[in-house]
């Protein structure tokens, strides 16, 4: 006969904010908090969440039960969020490869457009848009696959986010994996709780940008990249 667990019936999330509160780690809506997940977390959280959503669709007073189209929506939803859309929470950044700049490379590099998905932190309505991103490097930076470059923004907008800050996210991360002479990204996105709900605009979008190094320096360098970045939308 094995002693209980004391742990036996706690909820995988409490669990986890218990780590999070031992590490004095914060954990807002746009925060990773891979290093706190412990195998098997996420299924266990998955099924958390699936009773939470049910809860929310009885709260709805919808009868899934007898709806055919509604039956497995508790699920579907915690899928979504768990796997998918806010994916970028519970894993750990993509494995980026990185090479010495051999060839001295030291001239204007632009990414983009690349497209990217997530949801607004007030209403989690969809956030879609497309980001460009400007890198001057230098003898010393590390250079990485293009592709990287949309995988680091797929992680980062993977979770609920707030555009300005999520532009912010990115380049630290850019910042931190190239130490280039100069970062610049611009993003433009439509944000559907503007478009789905509250005024229902469909046409409006929002674009913002982060400069930082030279680009934030030297005007004629930033003016060349803003001029490179092809009309938006």
């Amino acid at each position: 006969m094995t002693p209980e667990d004391p742990d036996e019936g706690t909820p995988v999330s409490v669990k986890i904010r218990e780590r999070l509160a031992a590490s004095r780690k914060r954990f807002h809506a746009n925060d990773n908090i891979a290093n706190f997940i412990q195998p098997g977390d996420l299924e266990r959280l998955l099924d958390e969440v699936t009773v939470k959503m049910q809860g929310v669709l009885d709260s709805l007073v919808i009868d899934t039960e007898n709806d055919h189209n509604t039956g497995d929506t508790a699920r579907r939803v915690a899928k979504m969020y768990v796997n998918e859309v806010f994916r970028g929470r519970y894993v750990q950044a993509p494995t980026i490869t990185e090479f010495p700049n051999v060839g001295h490379l030291n001239e204007l590099m632009i990414v983009g457009p690349i497209t990217v998905r997530s949801a607004c932190s007030h209403h989690f309505c969809p956030v879609i848009g497309k980001i460009w991103i400007g890198v001057l490097p230098n003898e010393h930076t590390n250079v990485i696959g293009l592709s990287k470059y949309a995988r680091l923004a797929e992680w980062v907008m993977g979770r609920p986010q707030i555009q300005e800050e999520a532009v912010v996210q990115l380049a630290d991360l850019i910042q931190e994996k190239t130490q280039p002479d100069g970062l610049a990204i611009v993003m433009e996105a439509s944000h559907y709780c503007m478009a789905w709900r509250g005024v229902k605009d469909m046409d409006s979008r929002m674009i913002n940008s982060v400069m930082r190094g030279v680009f934030l320096k030297d005007p004629n360098l930033r003016r060349e990249f803003l001029s490179l970045i092809p009309n938006k939308a």
